[in-house]
């Protein structure tokens, strides 16, 4: 996907989630619009139950909305629950994701586990392997390319995640909760490494969080509260 720098990266649309009906009817997002720039590093924050992780799962096409839209790179991918796309060709294709745990397949090394997003993609495998290995080093954990993840520290483990998410040169990229098992230093670095993936490679980037030790690193800060959006 050539996009411009202009484009969003992504764009939700008066998107709504209802779970039940009646009288169990729960409103997990609503009416929520947010834009996110090309290059722009968002921090998610709000109480447990707010929304949060339902918005990201719906902006990652994991969890579709009961309404409203959903536009990635100026491509309509979601209308309501619909799909207008093949959605898992296009997640693997475009989008990144980081969770709380690294999530790293333990029998592969380090190295590996990057390569592996790309050959899944048909990319050949020594460009991959080439690929793998520059974004280890530009993360600053090719020393440890041939670890074994239970080889890794926690932070290491979530840089062989950001690198794994960054393989396939996403346009988005979304995290939720990466620094909850992290000391402060290591989560600082994590964000940090957010902000800098987004400025450098031009993706946008949301990160869900309760950690408010390193909010100085992002570009915007959005709050949520009750399945709405509180600014931005």
């Amino acid at each position: 996907m050539n996009a411009s720098p202009q484009q969003p990266a992504i764009e939700a649309i008066g998107i709504s989630k209802i779970y039940g009906q009646g009288q169990t009817e729960v409103i997990a997002l609503n009416d929520v619009s947010l834009s996110v720039a090309r290059g722009e590093v968002i921090a998610l924050l709000g109480p447990s139950g707010a929304g949060k992780s339902t918005l990201l799962t719906a902006m990652a096409l994991i969890n579709p909305p009961t309404s409203g839209r959903i536009v990635i790179d100026g491509v309509l991918v979601m209308e309501g629950a619909d799909a207008k796309i093949d959605l898992r060709t296009f997640r693997r294709q475009h989008l990144g994701f980081v969770f709380q745990k690294a999530n790293l397949i333990p029998f592969l090394t380090a190295l590996e586990n990057v390569q592996v997003a790309m050959e899944i993609n048909d990319m050949p495998v020594r460009a991959a392997r080439q690929r793998a290995m520059y974004l280890l080093d530009h993360l600053g954990i090719a020393d440890r390319a041939n670890n074994l993840p239970d080889a890794l520290s926690g932070g290491q483990q979530q840089r062989v995640a950001v690198a794994r998410a960054l393989a396939n040169q996403p346009n988005l990229i979304l995290a939720d909760e990466p620094t909850a098992a992290l000391d402060s230093h290591r989560g600082r670095q994590v964000m940090e490494l957010f902000a800098q993936v987004a400025h450098e490679s031009l993706a946008g980037v949301i990160v869900v969080t309760h950690d408010t030790r390193a909010l100085d690193v992002f570009d915007r800060i959005i709050e949520m509260e009750d399945g709405r959006l509180l600014d931005g």
